[in-house]
C-alpha cells in the first residue's frame, strides 16, 4: 500500500516508521517540501514531498498536522481516498471554534466538510508520540493497548483498523464520525493507555460534560 503523510512532526514520523516497517511505501510531507525532509526520509527509509504530492501519492493519507492548518490540506487529490485524521483541537494554538467548544460538531467532521468526497476516519489522535513509537505489540500480546477510531464509511474504517493492528495496537471501532468526540482532546480516554475492554467501557461512559484538566495527559509538551 502507498501511504501519504501530511505533517512531519513526531506523530507523522512515527506513522511513517510504522508504515515502512510493515512494508508499505510511504511519503512524508510538509509545507516546506522534500529538501527540508531529506535527513528524515533517509532515516525513515521513505520518500519526501509536499502535501500535494503526498495527497496524490497515497492510497491512504494520514493528516498529522496542527488542526489550525487543516484547511490548507488539498481536497481534490483526496477525493475517494481513505484519510486518517490524527488532528486535535487546542484552542490556545488553533484559535477558538465555538462549534467545537459547544459540542455542535467534532474536529474530524470539520475536516470532512473541507475534504468533501474523502473517506475520513478519525484515528491515531488519542496517543502520545512516544507511545505510538514505543508501545506497539504483536496481536494477541498480553496488555496490548487499544486505539479508538471512527468514520462514516465502513470500508474505510476497516482499512484504518487494519493499519492500527499492523502498527501494534488493538483497533476499537466506535462507529460514525460524529462519535469521535468521545476520544478528542481532554476527554477521559485521551492519550490514556487502556486495553480494548476497558477502553470500550470508558468510551461508552463518556458524557458530553466529561473533561479532564488541560494537559494532564501530557508528560512533557504539547505534541500536535
Amino acid at each position: 500500500m502507498k501511504i501519504g503523510i501530511i505533517g512531519a512532526g513526531r506523530i507523522g514520523r512515527a506513522l511513517a516508521a510504522h508504515g515502512v516497517r510493515c512494508g508499505h511505501e510511504v511519503m512524508l510531507s510538509n509545507s516546506r517540501g522534500a529538501d527540508s525532509l531529506r535527513d528524515a526520509a533517509i532515516e525513515l527509509r521513505c520518500q519526501a514531498g509536499t502535501p500535494e504530492q503526498a495527497a496524490a501519492f497515497g492510497e491512504v493519507v494520514a493528516l498529522a498536522l496542527p488542526f489550525c492548518h487543516f484547511r490548507a490540506v488539498p481536497a481534490v487529490p483526496l477525493r475517494g481516498k481513505v484519510v486518517l485524521d490524527a488532528n486535535n483541537y487546542y484552542p490556545q494554538r488553533d484559535g477558538q471554534h465555538p462549534d467545537l467548544d459547544e459540542g455542535r460538531t467534532t474536529t474530524s467532521e470539520m475536516v470532512a466538510a473541507h475534504l468533501h468526497g474523502a473517506r475520513i476516519v478519525k484515528a491515531f489522535n488519542a496517543i502520545l508520540a512516544d507511545d505510538l513509537e514505543q508501545q506497539g505489540l504483536p496481536a494477541g500480546s498480553p496488555g496490548r493497548r487499544a486505539l479508538p477510531l471512527a468514520g462514516d464509511d465502513a470500508e474505510a474504517r476497516a482499512t484504518a483498523a487494519s493499519l492500527v493492528d499492523a502498527f501494534g495496537f488493538d483497533p476499537l471501532d466506535c462507529g460514525a464520525l460524529s462519535e469521535g468526540w468521545r476520544f478528542e482532546r481532554a476527554r477521559p480516554v485521551y492519550c490514556v493507555p487502556l486495553g480494548r475492554a476497558v477502553l470500550e467501557a470508558a468510551l461508552a461512559g463518556t458524557r458530553r460534560d466529561s473533561f479532564v484538566p488541560l494537559f494532564s495527559w501530557h508528560r512533557d509538551t504539547m505534541e500536535r
